[in-house]
């Protein structure tokens, strides 16, 4: 006869263990301290077994029975319910060894090294700040489309469009990563396409018209300022390189100034795009070098500060414009673009051009090739350009 509700609840323990039957292979086990078992005895393969299908009350006799029909349609599928358990309990185990946040910290030391230490600080700062709280507990394979959308969600109320977008990307790769090393099915990122807020028209760095050269140029020869400040300028509208690679320059990376042929070598690790970058040196750019190195005393760092990074902060020359008043009329990247517009308009190779600007190689052979590829005219292309400074600071 099936077992009722009443009759669970009121077993008693006895002087020995004994067994109620509810039928269908399911019986409850009553142990001496009043302690009651489901268990479900079964044969498979010519074996008897006993699976464990929890403790009353907190498996109810309906939630016994649900597991033993299940149990049931395992053996009709010719499963083997205990083997199925174990996987089951393997699978489990599986998933929570492998959390977001565990496979995530995986996926950051393995590209690490490829990045500059400035950007793995950010990339690791915002999954801390805005992935890892929400997602990073989860067992990465059961994280679907609608929480990652609602993680990116939060990121887009601080109006932060353009570092959601990012962050939605890092997710991606991650989730990539761990298909990739079997503990994820999909990238449930795929579902989000058209899903984020448009970013809007993008910004760029402000350049400066070429007309207004002029102007700049005599404004900056009569800065009062810092004569470092002046100088990092000049060597900027000279070399044309990234704020960050100026700024945290080192003499160890300049050579033959006193020849023909200088040449300031930028170190990989120091790029962007992480190939080394040759920048050949106009005579002028060897007199602003001159002329600075008495202002560096010992300090290895073309501009030395006593910052945490050793070197003249990212505000320092954007400061020194607004001082000169350029304030919201250009920006020190800025000058990339007058120098890129001047050349193409000189009639400069467009490989020269985008060589010495250090644009993103996509072909890493390629691009390692090409550090060095196109020297000799990138040299008369910046003794050129230099020239032209010097025209236009006189009008």
């Amino acid at each position: 006869m099936p077992l009722t509700d009443t009759a669970v609840r009121n077993a008693k323990g006895k002087e020995k263990p004994y067994k109620l039957g509810d039928g269908g292979w399911l019986f409850l086990l009553v142990n001496p301290d009043g302690r009651r078992y489901w268990r479900l005895s079964f044969r498979f393969a010519g074996k008897q077994k006993t699976l464990a299908l929890g403790t009353y009350p907190t498996v109810s006799l309906a939630e016994a029975r649900k597991r033993r029909d299940t149990i049931k349609q395992q053996l009709a599928d010719g499963i083997d319910p205990s083997v199925a358990r174990q996987t089951e309990k393997r699978t489990a185990a599986v998933a929570a060894a492998n959390t977001f946040e565990q496979v995530g910290r995986e996926w950051f030391q393995m590209k690490q090294p490829g990045w500059v230490a400035s950007y793995s600080d950010r990339l690791m700062s915002r999954l801390e700040a805005d992935v890892f709280p929400a997602l990073g507990p989860r067992p990465i394979q059961d994280i679907d489309a609608p929480e990652v959308l609602e993680v990116i969600r939060k990121v887009e109320a601080r109006d932060a469009i353009e570092l959601a977008k990012r962050e939605m990307q890092v997710i991606g790769q991650i989730f990539r990563f761990a298909i990739a090393t079997g503990r994820a099915r999909r990238d449930p990122t795929q579902d989000l396409r058209g899903a984020l807020k448009s970013p809007g028209r993008p910004k760029h760095h402000r350049a400066m018209p070429k007309e207004d050269l002029l102007g700049f140029l005599q404004a900056l020869a009569a800065y009062d300022g810092d004569p470092s400040t002046r100088l990092a300028l000049k060597l900027m509208v000279l070399t044309f390189v990234r704020t960050t690679e100026l700024r945290a320059a080192q003499w160890s990376e300049f050579e033959g100034l006193d020849g023909e042929e200088p040449l300031w070598r930028i170190p990989a690790h120091r790029m962007k795009m992480r190939f080394e970058h040759l920048v050949p040196l106009a005579p002028q750019a060897v007199e602003v070098l001159n002329e600075l190195r008495p202002l560096c005393g010992r300090s290895p760092h073309l501009f030395p500060s006593p910052s945490k990074e050793g070197f003249m902060s990212n505000n320092t020359m954007l400061f020194a414009m607004y001082r000169m008043g350029y304030h919201g009329r250009a920006t020190v990247h800025g000058f990339r673009g007058v120098a890129s517009t001047w050349l193409n308009e000189a009639g400069f190779h467009p490989d020269w051009i985008e060589r010495q600007l250090a644009h993103d190689e996509r072909n890493e052979v390629r691009g390692a090739y090409n550090s060095a590829q196109y020297l000799a005219g990138r040299r008369q292309m910046m003794r050129d350009w230099a020239d032209y400074l010097d025209r236009a600071a006189v009008g």
